[in-house]
């Protein structure tokens, strides 16, 4: 007898060549004049679906919710039409949710009509040609037809067992291949992992360092400074501020210009004495203790993980924070002078 798999796969191979049939139809009709638009495209795919499906019983949906994921449900099947009037392959999908997938659709298909160029249309397994993540309001697939290594196999994870994940388990595969692609210097914008209580949501209006308020600013000063030690580096260092510049921008929204003038401007390094010269670094650090101090305790763990590569226990981040500038200054040692009280 022969099972419900044997069946499936007989089912998989004639919707294949359903699709193979749907594309060198649209293909005829767009060599012959373009489709202008992505609702006309659509439009036609669900009207040529119709007409090869007619005797299997399928019924096509001709007014689907807007919202719904993929755009076109055929039984167990589902198909997500895309269309360009560039000539190019690629195109931004859905959300990496897909919290408004039908429950329905076992097997998720791709149709892309390319209006550029030569006109064309080619099908896809979605799976197979989902090849990265870009962020918007929200991190969303991003597909090319004829991609050569798909995102899951980069993440070594089929398709069809990330759509079961909840949402967390999803970040978390997203985040790890986010930060395998990281350039020196860059850093990421989502860190958050709700489910450990440790998210924070970028707001939503950017601000400049100059217009904060002065405890804003000391906070903010403070906190950059614990997770970046490198601000002891000798003053001709390359790159040493970037990691405060990096944090004020993805953690708050605050783009800071000049974050070296938060350590060697007067303006700081003077404020709890006037008179000038000496050490102007160890000068604006002795003035924000009581914050670094603060930081120390508030600051989420996963962001020492992201600076300074490894998890820190609360109790031992100031010790750590001082080990580690004592190993970069150069001519001085500021655990000898910063934490004295």
């Amino acid at each position: 007898m022969r099972g419900r798999g044997y069946f499936y796969y007989n089912r998989m191979n004639n919707f294949d060549q359903t699709l193979n049939e749907l594309c060198e139809t649209l293909r005829e009709e767009s060599s012959e004049q373009t489709f202008e638009s992505s609702s006309e495209f659509e439009g036609r795919v669900r009207q040529v679906f119709a007409e090869l499906l007619k005797s299997s019983g399928i019924e096509v949906d001709f007014a689907p919710h807007p919202h719904l994921f993929p755009d076109i449900v055929l039984g167990d099947f589902g198909v997500e039409v895309k269309f360009t009037e560039k000539d190019t392959w690629r195109s931004v999908a859905n959300s990496v949710f897909e919290s408004t997938k039908s429950p329905d659709v076992k097997e998720v298909f791709v149709v892309f009509g390319k209006m550029g160029g030569i006109p064309d249309v080619k099908w896809a397994r979605y799976g197979d040609c989902v090849m990265h993540v870009r962020t918007s309001h929200v991190p969303r697939f991003e597909l090319e037809i004829g991609a050569t290594v798909s995102l899951f196999q980069k993440m070594g994870i089929p398709y069809e067992e990330f759509t079961t994940f909840d949402d967390h388990q999803k970040m978390r595969h997203i985040r790890d291949y986010a930060r395998s692609r990281l350039k020196q210097g860059e850093r990421l914008w989502w860190l958050e992992d709700e489910q450990n209580g440790s998210g924070h949501s970028l707001p939503i209006q950017a601000r400049l360092y100059t217009s904060l308020n002065q405890d804003e600013k000391r906070q903010m000063r403070a906190e950059g400074s614990l997770l970046s030690p490198s601000i002891f580096k000798p003053s001709r260092s390359k790159h040493k501020y970037d990691d405060i510049t990096l944090y004020l921008l993805t953690r708050h929204g605050v783009l800071c210009s000049q974050v070296r003038d938060l350590f060697s401007a007067g303006s700081v390094a003077l404020r709890s004495n006037s008179e000038r010269g000496g050490n102007y670094i160890l000068r604006a650090l002795l003035d924000i203790e009581p914050e670094l101090r603060q930081a120390a305790q508030d600051l989420d763990d996963d962001l020492f993980v992201e600076y300074w590569g490894e998890s820190c226990p609360v109790s031992d981040r100031l010790s750590e924070w001082l080990k580690r500038a004592d190993a970069l200054a150069q001519g001085w040692k500021p655990s000898e002078h910063l934490f004295q009280k």
